[in-house]
């Protein structure tokens, strides 16, 4: 049954936010949960009553699995959540994400690489099949990681980070102000126009005035980029990377960073891009990394990258997928295309320009 079938019979019935649910014990709102995954098609139509057990655990952990939720078979708040998001909002979901797709203007070629900011997954394809899949962390609702298309040029490993002006000019002259040894514990240097060191003690980082340094942070294990990152040149200065806080890669929200895109085991991806240059397995690559010293190693074929922004999909196999409208741009999407639609249906008889053709 499609979506709008689904809207025009009423949708699905909500959870209350105070429901509770327990293991082989009926409860009062075990019947409408049964009721609520049948209807979206996670859970058989001869299942549709008795109290919370292993078939009710199996349909919840395939619908967590369809939202990008941990699945744990038991009723989380992020779960309940998605549950309750109503069919009309997951139609337009799938309105906005068939947009993108039509509008869509990428290079597929032999070999690229897709990152789905909704998703948090970064999938490498090779021949019309994904070979690899990572977890990423991408940007903050504040701070949103940019859609874009570009070509990975480079794996540099030990990198050093030059941190963006703007983080420099908040964060770390905060941090300044309250811990003057902050940048030497951070294995930070402070450097001028031309590159040279300069004293952080002589720096104003009272917020008072743009500062004219830079301040890069030095290859090594706290280094924010971790040991490996991925140069794509683009107009957003962004790229994908290593890190040091791996643990936040267990985690199913994981929208923690300023804009770039940090990947779960980036040294596999790493030697998946550089598969056509065999001296750098992935063997080289951890004994240059063990090495500290930092290494830029140029791709001898360029392969295509595209970060896009689908909140609902359908897989192979026809099972629909949903994520949610993280950055908002779902609704902003479908209003701007409406408007394009009523411009078009409307403006070739407007009495203002309908003469302009003669």
């Amino acid at each position: 049954m499609s979506y709008s079938d689904l809207a025009v019979r009423g949708g699905w019935p909500a959870i209350p936010a105070d429901a509770k649910f327990a293991f082989g014990v009926q409860g009062p709102h075990d019947d409408l949960l049964r009721r609520r995954l049948l209807v979206s098609g996670d859970l058989a139509p001869e299942k549709a009553s008795g109290p919370y057990n292993d078939d009710v655990a199996e349909s919840l952990k395939r619908f967590q699995v369809r939202h990008g939720l941990a699945a744990t078979g038991t009723m989380t708040p992020r779960t309940l959540a998605a549950l309750n998001v109503s069919v009309q909002k997951r139609i337009k979901q799938l309105e906005a994400s068939l947009e993108r797709l039509a509008s869509m203007n990428f290079e597929f070629g032999q070999r690229y690489v897709v990152v789905n900011l909704p998703a948090t997954f970064a999938e490498a394809v090779e021949n019309d099949q994904v070979v690899r899949r990572y977890r990423v962390i991408v940007g903050k609702t504040e701070k949103p990681s940019p859609t874009l298309t570009a070509e990975i040029t480079s794996v540099n490993l030990n990198p050093t980070w030059t941190v963006p002006s703007s983080i420099s000019k908040t964060e770390i002259s905060a941090h300044m102000r309250k811990d003057p040894g902050y940048l030497s514990r951070m294995h930070m240097e402070v450097l001028d126009a031309r590159d040279a060191p300069i004293d952080p003690q002589s720096v104003d980082w009272s917020g008072a005035r743009t500062p004219n340094f830079t301040v890069r942070q030095q290859s090594g294990t706290w280094n924010a980029l971790g040991a490996v990152k991925i140069d794509m040149p683009n107009p957003y200065s962004v790229y994908m990377h290593d890190t040091n806080q791996r643990n936040l890669f267990s985690d199913d929200y994981r929208f923690d960073s300023h804009g770039c895109s940090r990947v779960d085991n980036v040294r596999d991806l790493a030697a998946w891009l550089l598969k056509d240059q065999p001296q750098w397995n992935r063997a080289a690559i951890d004994a240059a990394i063990a090495t500290g010293q930092r290494h830029d190693i140029h791709l001898s074929k360029k392969v295509p990258v595209a970060w896009i922004y689908l909140t609902a999909w359908m897989t192979k196999d026809q099972t629909v997928q949903f994520r949610n409208d993280i950055y908002d741009q779902d609704e902003q999407l479908l209003e701007a295309t409406a408007e394009e639609a009523a411009f078009f249906n409307q403006a070739g008889n407007h009495p203002l320009t309908a003469h302009l053709a003669q």
